[in-house]
């Protein structure tokens, strides 16, 4: 069975440090590859936080998560200290990928790699909405 790959951007627009909870762990005493789908999501919203937006209201409209991948490449453990970079790819009328590193902050070891496709959703209208020109330009 081939192995997904996930090419990384070269640069990250935001990076924000989680522990790794209790509830992170799973039976065999790591980090759960559910709980980091969790934490990628805590990142995402800490980086529309410091835009102003929620995932409800990024400039009037809300986001829909379309795809996730995730590359696991070494264990957490409880009480890690995870930073986790997050940046934006592949911009289209209606979306973009969302790109995450998650590094154990002591010893610098990558524990995953991630990606989530989004679409802008009018949640009124129940049905996909552009890009807002806000959220594109974001720090620009």
């Amino acid at each position: 069975m081939a192995r997904v790959k996930l090419n990384l951007p070269e640069h990250f627009e935001f990076s924000t440090e989680i522990p790794v909870r209790i509830s992170d762990i799973n039976y065999g005493g790591h980090l759960g590859n559910d709980a980091v789908l969790s934490l990628i999501h805590e990142a995402r919203l800490r980086f529309f936080k410091k835009y102003g937006f929620t995932e409800l209201d990024i400039a009037g409209v809300g986001l829909v998560l379309t795809d996730a991948v995730i590359v696991y490449k070494s264990e957490g453990f409880h009480g890690d200290i995870l930073q986790i970079e997050v940046t934006r790819d592949d911009f289209n009328k209606y979306g973009c990928d969302f790109f995450y590193r998650l590094t154990n902050k002591d010893t610098g070891n990558e524990i995953a790699v991630a990606k989530t496709g989004i679409v802008f959703f009018d949640r009124e209208k129940k049905k996909v909405a552009e890009m807002p020109e806000k959220f594109r330009i974001l720090g620009g």
